[in-house]
């Protein structure tokens, strides 16, 4: 097991780069750069640049060097000092900028995480064990009810339902006096009492498509011979349901790691718009439309970070629950 973490730990940098590349590559394929689009709402407000100006600019953001060489410095400065780049539109540092809201983000996933889990697991199990039961059909009809409803949606509902019925301030995952202040215990309460309304929005959708994702690998384990001999040597219906068909209906379950942990901070953009939270799905879009190459290609990279961790994390869980693919 640790030969196979350390390789897939290392097996990641070069990942990483390639997708990186591929990134950087992606992000400046729409026509023109971040000049461009710099004099276009310039323009837009009345202002006039001339060619000189913009030659200047794009000089001294590096833009009028090829795109091997903006790279290559670029992902130099990542590997050897850790340096992301300097955002264009921000004029800061692209970690400083990054760093905080990542974390949020993190502290995002991981509630949704949680809380998904949470609902998703027992329910699952619940509407498989007492299958076509009045129970059942309920998990059922709200399983599809949350897939069906848009998550903008949700989000204006519960943001009236705390603002108007709670008497909650909304918007942001903190209350205008802790915006700006240092971290301590007060500010993380507050983080707390605004975070509920965001990882209701978030997991509605992911519980909904994984309760029934644990339904359907329920049944398909409940009526295999292990669990009748189970049963019949005297275990208890609990006891057996978690000792085997549980364990066995996880694996599908415990690999939506992979592709829940990015899809919670790329798939949550509109939601973050709408709740106005400082996470990174809003800078990522801003910084794609203005053509911030560093500071978009610093969130793609740690987006596909995420995704290469969510898979690593997922097969050792996998492995843990399952001793055939320990085995393997």
């Amino acid at each position: 097991m640790l030969r196979f973490i350390v390789l897939r730990l290392i097996w990641m940098v070069p990942s990483l780069v390639a997708v990186s590349f591929l990134a950087f590559v992606l992000i400046q394929l729409p026509p023109g750069d971040y000049v461009t689009t710099y004099i276009a709402t310039l323009a837009a407000s009345n202002e006039v640049v001339d060619q000189n100006t913009a030659a200047d600019l794009r000089a001294r953001f590096g833009l009028d060097q090829p795109m091997a060489v903006q790279y290559f410095k670029w992902i130099t400065g990542i590997l050897l000092e850790g340096n992301f780049g300097l955002s264009f539109e921000w004029q800061q540092p692209v970690s400083e900028l990054i760093w905080e809201r990542m974390a949020l983000t993190l502290v995002l996933t991981v509630s949704t995480l949680i809380v998904t889990w949470g609902i998703a697991m027992p329910i699952g199990v619940f509407s498989a064990v007492k299958k076509y039961s009045f129970g059942d059909y309920v998990a059922t009809f709200f399983s599809f009810l949350g897939l069906a409803i848009p998550s903008f949606l949700l989000a204006l509902v519960l943001m009236y339902i705390a603002a108007v019925q709670l008497g909650q301030e909304v918007g942001g995952l903190f209350s205008e006096r802790f915006v700006n202040a240092p971290w301590s215990f007060a500010k993380v309460v507050d983080l707390i009492a605004h975070l509920w309304v965001p990882v209701i929005i978030l997991a509605v959708s992911g519980t909904a498509s994984l309760i029934r994702v644990m339904r359907a690998n329920m049944l398909d384990e409940l009526n295999k011979p292990y669990v009748t001999t189970a049963r019949a040597k005297g275990l208890s219906e609990f006891a057996l349901l978690v000792k085997y068909p549980l364990r066995v209906a996880l694996n599908p379950f415990i690999s939506t790691i992979a592709w829940l942990l990015p899809n919670l901070v790329s798939g949550s953009i509109i939601v973050a718009i709408v709740l106005s939270l400082p996470t990174a799905g809003p800078m990522l879009l801003q910084s794609l439309m203005s053509q911030d190459m560093y500071l978009a290609g610093a969130f793609v990279l740690l987006i596909c970070a995420l995704t290469l961790i969510g898979s690593l994390v997922s097969d050792i869980l996998l492995a843990l629950v399952d001793p055939r693919i320990r085995l393997e």
